[in-house]
C-alpha cells in the first residue's frame, strides 16, 4: 500500500513537472564558442598519470530539471584517467586525444569525431598538445523516478 502511494505520488510529480515544462515559456540559449568565458577546471590530481594537463570549462546550458548540461571543455597536454559520473557525449572541436577504454581498446578522437561515455565508466585520456570538446552530459534519475517516468509514458500511449 505504501509503495503504491509513493509510486502514485512520483507519477503525479512527473506529470505535473512535464506539464509545467510544456506550458512555461523557454528561452533559447545561444553563444558563440569563442565568446564563452573559460574557467579553470582542474583535473583531480590522483587521476593524473603523466604531464601537467590544465583543463578549463565553460558551462553553456543546464536543463530545468538539472539532469542535462552542455559545456565546452579544453585541456593542454598530459595523460589522466577520467571517471564519468554522468552519461557524456563529446564532439571534438579542436586538437585530438587518444582514449583508452576499460576494455583496453584505444581510439583517436580528432576534430569532428563524436564519442559516448556511459555513466560509471572510466577511460585514460592522452593529449599530446591540446584538445577542445563540446560535452553533452546527462545524469540518470534515481530508479524510482525512472520507473515513474516509464509508467507515465505507458499511460500516455
Amino acid at each position: 500500500m505504501v509503495l503504491k502511494l509513493i509510486l502514485a505520488s512520483m507519477v503525479g510529480v512527473a506529470i505535473r513537472t512535464r506539464y509545467s515544462e510544456i506550458t512555461s515559456a523557454k528561452g533559447i540559449v545561444t553563444a558563440a564558442l569563442d565568446e564563452l568565458e573559460m574557467a579553470p577546471a582542474p583535473i583531480e590530481p590522483s587521476w593524473i598519470i603523466a604531464g601537467n594537463p590544465e583543463a578549463r570549462l565553460s558551462l553553456h546550458s543546464r536543463s530545468t530539471d538539472q539532469q542535462a548540461t552542455t559545456a565546452i571543455w579544453d585541456c593542454t597536454g598530459g595523460t589522466f584517467r577520467w571517471y564519468f559520473g554522468w552519461d557524456e557525449t563529446v564532439l571534438i572541436l579542436d586538437g585530438e586525444v587518444r582514449v583508452t577504454g576499460e576494455d583496453g581498446a584505444e581510439r583517436v578522437l580528432k576534430e569532428g569525431d563524436i564519442a559516448y561515455f556511459p555513466a560509471g565508466s572510466s577511460a585514460v585520456w592522452h593529449i599530446d598538445d591540446y584538445v577542445r570538446k563540446i560535452a553533452f552530459g546527462r545524469r540518470e534519475f534515481p530508479g524510482s523516478v525512472n520507473m515513474a517516468l516509464k509508467l507515465r509514458e505507458k499511460f500516455r500511449r
